[in-house]
């Protein structure tokens, strides 16, 4: 699996404004998955249990960083984010990661 997934992750954290988590989560959900279209093997969008103002999106795959600039960067993703803004605090810092360790037993269902 992890080689499905390749060793690159960017993970961003995105902190919604107060009473604007689901407006968020209802514009961004799409946004995210459109990683996969720009070179990403895989993604996920997370909501917090603890913290609904809390998402963590993951973006699994990228080659280069210059991959992951061709989405973040697209019109596709800057025109979502303009619409996006005042549902989430700034800033938002994209955190490049090397994957060192990955373990399933099974798919994760979504939804709760």
């Amino acid at each position: 699996m992890a080689g499905e997934l390749g060793t690159n992750l960017v993970a961003l954290r995105w902190v919604a404004n107060p009473w604007r988590g689901d407006k968020f989560e209802a514009l961004w959900g799409e946004v995210a998955e459109a990683a996969l279209d720009y070179g990403a093997t895989a993604y996920a969008f997370f909501r917090s249990k603890e913290d609904q103002a809390v998402f963590i999106q993951l973006a699994f795959g990228f080659e280069s960083k210059l991959g992951w600039e061709r989405y973040w960067l697209s019109d596709e993703v800057s025109d979502a984010r303009a619409r996006a803004v005042g549902l989430f605090q700034v800033p938002i810092i994209p955190e490049w990661q090397r994957l060192v360790g990955f373990g399933s037993r099974a798919l994760v269902p979504v939804g709760d």
